[in-house]
């Protein structure tokens, strides 16, 4: 049984994202064994579940809870904007 993975480093949502992209490389490598697939996918979905948990907990200003809405526009100033 693969032991849990330690997410004490990531105390923040961009640490989490960034690690879950870094994730998402390693697993797409031809060279990343199924075992280690596997444990990336673990660490991945205790990752996403802390995101959630920061999210739930998190106190929102009325205009963050604005711009997290799936109809609002993309803030030009933003750096989710796509090119």
């Amino acid at each position: 049984m693969a032991r849990k993975p330690d997410l004490s480093a990531y105390r923040d949502f961009d640490q989490i994202t960034a690690r879950l992209d870094e994730i998402v490389g390693q697993v797409r490598d031809k060279d990343t064994s199924l075992e280690r697939s596997l444990d990336l996918f673990d660490e991945a979905i205790a990752l996403g579940s802390k995101a959630v948990d920061m999210v739930d907990t998190t106190n929102f200003t009325p205009s963050e809870l604005e711009r997290l809405k799936p109809d609002s526009p993309i803030d030009a100033s933003s750096p989710e904007k796509e090119a």
